[in-house]
């Protein structure tokens, strides 16, 4: 091909509709509109298959097209010649065009028409350039430069507290993003990474009127859910209810406790891309804006790098020894006024604190554990190392994130209860510092 298919990446953003022509066996041609064309790779691209419409009819009977796709910004317009391949109708190309075709869907108010019924792989052929007389449109933003930027910003760090909170930072620095979260993930002790009793937390955000910090998303539920179960990144550039959290996420089962994700109530534009460490998937690092087409496929790109290169950190980080040596022990602080009522229900480790909600789960279990050490042994200081010893705790044998699990739980502790605070002492070393009394009761 004398133009090559990567420089026609911002024609395929579903920003402007796409046609394409196809012929019956005895030569009738016809011509519709696609709602999607997909970059799939330098060879390829996925047109959005949601009716069993005459273009399908012809393409299966006779597997060559031409699709018409149209440059915003220079109005250029490119006839691409494809041939079909195969229909895809699960796993990670047809689940980004699905969230895509969401966005589209719901900008032209045909969310309840607009539902994918599978990915149609095409090769490509050959392509023109029909307008060859147009000037091109203007470059992009340099997505390289905001990229180094970014790791700029982010620097060294050996702290995983204040490498979460540096990378959120870092996006602003480099790519203007100023709204966003950094979940991990979470899983089960009755299931392997990834499966379905997986879940993810968010350990910080920014941008926020609220931090958020232990709202969980289950995997394939909305953007974010589905970027982490299918570990790939998944880009929408226009207002979609579908994938939208505001609402769905408060309107959740009452009965259940439920942080609610901080995230904007119309979001226009939204991002999630996978923090994956060789195969192993960590967590996602999710960004979205008020403004349409906020986020460019070269942004795309170079935040897929980012997210690599942050989940090596984190991985690093993890991998680093505990400090040896015990630090000298303090006095307790002294502890004064009404005792705080915790209360710990054991089916799904919760803890309330005087009849309000603060965590659930591993980091709940971890909070009650530490609680009775204090009441039975007047215990303030603690490593990671006996954490993970500890029977009564449900971690996993692999994964067990135990650190990010305790900076969860710190921070949730200073939004909602400071008389019980976490502080750190050394690398896999924290003390359980409390201000007033306690009155403990399982259930």
């Amino acid at each position: 091909m004398n133009i090559p298919l990567e420089s026609l990446r911002p024609c395929l953003d579903g920003a402007m509709p796409a046609v394409v022509a196809t012929s019956a066996p005895d030569g009738t041609p016809n011509v519709a509109y696609v709602s999607q064309v997909h970059f799939v790779d330098a060879r390829h691209v996925a047109l959005s298959f949601q009716f069993f419409s005459k273009t399908r009819e012809n393409v299966l009977a006779h597997p060559y097209a031409e699709v018409q796709v149209i440059e915003p910004g220079s109005f250029r317009h490119f006839r691409l010649r494809v041939q079909y391949l195969r229909t895809e109708t699960a796993g990670p190309l047809f689940e980004y065009m699905r969230a895509q075709l969401a966005g589209i869907a719901a900008k032209t108010g045909m969310d309840k028409v607009f539902v994918l019924r599978g990915a149609d792989v095409y090769r490509v052929l050959d392509i023109e350039n029909v307008d060859p007389q147009l000037p091109p449109a203007p470059p992009l933003p340099d997505a390289l430069l905001a990229l180094r930027r970014a790791f700029d910003h982010l620097g060294a760090c050996d702290d995983l507290a204040l490498l979460a909170d540096r990378a959120l930072a870092a996006l602003t620095h480099g790519f203007g993003i100023r709204h966003a979260l950094l979940a991990m993930l979470d899983a089960k002790l009755d299931a392997t990474p990834g499966a379905p009793g997986s879940a993810l937390y968010t350990l910080a955000s920014q941008g926020y009127p609220v931090s958020g910090v232990g709202a969980e998303v289950a995997l394939g539920e909305g953007l974010i859910g589905v970027a982490a179960q299918e570990k790939i990144p998944v880009r929408i550039n226009h207002r979609t209810p579908d994938y939208t959290y505001h609402a769905a996420l408060r309107v959740a089962d009452p009965v259940l406790p439920r942080i609610p994700l901080p995230v904007l109530a119309n979001p226009h534009s939204q991002i999630a891309v996978p923090l994956v460490h060789g195969d192993r998937l960590l967590g996602v690092l999710y960004a979205e804006s008020e403004q349409d087409a906020f986020f460019s496929h070269t942004d795309e790109d170079a935040l897929v790098v980012y997210g690599r290169h942050l989940a090596a950190l984190i991985d690093r980080i993890a991998a680093l020894p505990d400090d040896e040596a015990a630090p000298g022990a303090l006095p307790a602080a002294t502890q004064s006024g009404a005792p705080l009522a915790v209360r710990y229900f054991a089916h799904d480790h919760s803890v309330f604190i005087d009849n309000d909600y603060l965590i659930k789960g591993v980091a709940g279990s971890i909070l009650w554990a530490l609680l009775n050490e204090h009441a039975a042994h007047g215990r303030h200081e603690f490593s990671n190392r006996e954490l993970r010893r500890d029977p009564r705790l449900p971690l996993p044998d692999f994964a067990d994130n135990l650190e990010t699990r305790l900076i969860l739980l710190q921070r949730r502790l200073a939004e909602r209860c400071p008389d019980i605070a976490l502080e750190k002492t050394g690398r896999g070393r924290f003390r359980l510092n409390l201000a007033r009394p306690l009155a403990l009761g399982a259930a």
